[in-house]
C-alpha cells in the first residue's frame, strides 16, 4: 500500500503544483479547501439523485470541472497548467437544465419538503460561500472568468434543483 503521509506539512505549510510552498492557510489552499468540500457535497446529492441520471450526470461533470478548476487555483503564477478548464461549457449545460426546470419563482424555507431537497440547498449555500472565496481570491491571485460565472450558475442551479426535488 502507498503510504498517504508525507509529513512535509507538519508545520503548516503545503505545496502548490510545481512545488511552490506556501502557508496552509493561503489563500488558494483555502478556497481549494472550499471547493473540495463542495465536491464531496456534490457527490452525497448525485447518489441520493436515485434514478434521475441526466441530473447526476450534470453534477458528475460539474464534479470533474471542480476537479480542474482546483488544480488551476493551485498552479503558482508563470507555471502552465496542462488541463484544460470547461467552465464555459458547464456553465452552459446548467443554464440549460435550469430552463428545463419548472420553477415558478419565489423564495422558499428549506426542509418543508424531501431530505433531498433539503440537503440541496444546503450545498447550494456552501457553493454560494465558494463564489464569494473565489472572487476574494481573484483580488490577489486571478480566476479565470469563466469559473466565476460557473461557480455563481451552480448555485442557481442547485436551487432549482432543490425545489425541483421538495
Amino acid at each position: 500500500m502507498k503510504q498517504i503521509y508525507t509529513k512535509t506539512g507538519d508545520e503548516g505549510m503545503t505545496s502548490l503544483r510545481d512545488g511552490v510552498r506556501v502557508p496552509k492557510d493561503d489563500p488558494r489552499i483555502e478556497a481549494n479547501g472550499l471547493i473540495d468540500q463542495l465536491n464531496a457535497h456534490l457527490g452525497i446529492v448525485r447518489s441520493m439523485l436515485g434514478d434521475d441520471e441526466g441530473n447526476a450526470r450534470l453534477i458528475l461533470a460539474v464534479q470533474r470541472e471542480l476537479m480542474v478548476v482546483m488544480s488551476h487555483i493551485a498552479t503558482p503564477e508563470g507555471c502552465v497548467n496542462p488541463r484544460e478548464l470547461h467552465a464555459g461549457e458547464i456553465t452552459a449545460e446548467l443554464e440549460q437544465a435550469i430552463d428545463r426546470a419548472d420553477y415558478q419563482g419565489g423564495f422558499v424555507v428549506p426542509g418543508g419538503g424531501s431530505q433531498l431537497s433539503a440537503f440541496v440547498h444546503l450545498v447550494r449555500t456552501h457553493a454560494r460561500m465558494v463564489e464569494r472565496r473565489l472572487w476574494s481570491l481573484n483580488r490577489k491571485h486571478p480566476v479565470n472568468d469563466n469559473v466565476l460565472v460557473m461557480m455563481n450558475r451552480l448555485s442557481d442551479y442547485l436551487f432549482v434543483l432543490a425545489n425541483e426535488k421538495e
